[in-house]
């Protein structure tokens, strides 16, 4: 699992809510409730956080 450095952290938003992200693990996860009144998840893969959304995600 990879870590995303706090520098890079402070920068990150979600790009729905507009809050800021926390690490859980191999993932993103907003600090506000989205549209769906749960906190958004966005993964990490290699190291690379995908900020979009699952449906925007092919494969």
């Amino acid at each position: 699992m990879a870590k995303i450095s706090e520098k890079l952290m402070e920068l990150l938003r979600c790009p729905v809510t507009g809050s800021t992200l926390v690490q859980d693990g191999a993932a993103l996860v907003s600090t506000a409730n989205g549209p769906d009144g749960a906190p958004l998840r966005y993964a990490i893969d290699e190291g690379i956080a995908l900020l979009l959304r699952p449906e925007q995600i092919t494969g």
